[in-house]
């Protein structure tokens, strides 16, 4: 088998925490990925400046992975579709900065790239809190059921059809949603289940409960065509 010719891209706001861990975990897949594109949003925190001294570290600098940081404007739509132009890769990766692939996902994503277009991992949250293992088997099994992935998941497309359908939609909230759904009409998703480990902070930080409530009422507030831009201020207030 022919190694995958992949490209990950990740959206960047106010990072520079979370920079160091993800770029050195990236750098250890194996077999690692062909470029990452890191795109940074107008964060105000530094994150570009750790992003291109992380580049000069040993382990970073002697990989074989082709590493891109570019600026776009704000949204994470934007920069999404600001990384895609810029890749390479026959296969596109869309990672969070907060959540971490497991260490064989390319060979994982190659096996799924075989049968189908587009797909998602599993994801569990980095919390030994029960609820919050539950919320994780929660997302999993809806996903599973509805075909719809957040980009918590890591969702993994070819360029060509991330292409044809216009990239995502330029929206301030539920992109991934959004995308998911114009990539359905096309056909249905790869379902991995390995997972994905991605930050319980939002969770911890407002309350467990109230986030899922939270996440709940605007995705029904989306599917019954509530405006985004409502949606994002609900979200982040």
């Amino acid at each position: 088998m022919h190694p995958l010719n992949l490209s990950i891209i990740v959206p960047l706001l106010n990072e520079a925490d979370s920079l160091p861990e993800l770029m050195a975990h990236i750098v250890r897949l194996d077999p690692a990925p062909q470029q990452v594109i890191l795109v940074d949003g107008g964060s105000v925190d530094g994150s570009v400046t750790v992003a291109k001294e992380m580049l000069k570290s040993t382990e970073i600098a002697q990989s074989i992975i082709d590493w891109h940081i570019i600026e776009s404007t704000v949204g994470r739509a934007q920069q999404m579709n600001a990384g895609a132009m810029l890749a390479t890769g026959d296969v596109l990766l869309f990672l969070h900065a907060d959540t971490e692939l497991p260490t064989d996902a390319i060979d994982n994503v190659q096996q799924a790239i075989a049968q189908y277009d587009w797909g998602r991992f599993d994801v569990r949250l980095d919390s030994r809190e029960p609820l919050l293992k539950i919320v994780g088997l929660m997302i999993n099994q809806r996903s599973q059921l509805m075909g719809i992935a957040t980009g918590d998941q890591a969702i993994f497309i070819k360029k060509s059809l991330f292409e044809q359908i216009g990239g995502y939609a330029d929206q301030p909230l539920m992109e991934d949603v959004e995308l998911c759904k114009r990539l359905k009409k096309n056909s249905q998703p790869a379902c991995l289940k390995s997972k994905v480990t991605t930050s319980a902070r939002r969770w911890q930080q407002h309350g467990t409960w109230r986030t899922i409530f939270l996440m709940w009422h605007l995705r029904f507030d989306y599917w019954r065509g509530v405006s985004p831009d409502v949606l994002k201020q609900r979200y982040y207030n």
